[in-house]
């Protein structure tokens, strides 16, 4: 009886096992689809300051779809910040605007491209204080 009850406890196990994994490889599978298709953000720095979003559209069109191009602009001058940035309508059409545009010379500049980092990611939480004596 108590073999029995063994062998019982095995498959059982043996089950569990198969089933998770094969929950984890369908996660795996719609994950890998929905990565796919997530719009990438790239930060581009060290732009002319004449840059205008159309002309950052255009640079970065020539690898695939931009989704938006943005220069950012001082709100007190009006005028660019140097830096922006495009959002491409996938991963691999992303990666080979980084590729080739990184380190490139645009106008007068050499630019930097870069995936652009969640703006959460990089902000502190809290005072300046953090338990300091």
């Amino acid at each position: 009886m108590i073999h029995y009850c063994c062998q019982l406890s095995w498959r059982h196990i043996l089950l569990h096992y198969l089933c998770e994994n094969m929950i984890s490889l369908a996660a795996i599978g719609l994950l890998t689809s929905a990565l796919e298709r997530t719009i990438l953000k790239l930060y581009v720095g060290k732009l002319p300051y004449q840059t205008t979003d159309q002309d950052l559209a255009d640079l970065f069109g020539q690898y695939g779809q931009v989704v938006s191009a943005t220069v950012i602009i001082d709100r007190e001058t009006g005028r660019s910040k140097g830096f922006g940035f495009v959002e491409m309508s996938n991963n691999q059409e992303a990666q080979a605007a980084q590729n080739q545009l990184n380190n490139s010379v645009v106008g007068d500049r050499t630019i930097v491209v870069n995936e652009a980092n969640d703006r959460r990611d990089t902000r502190s939480s809290g005072g300046g204080y953090r338990g300091r004596y």
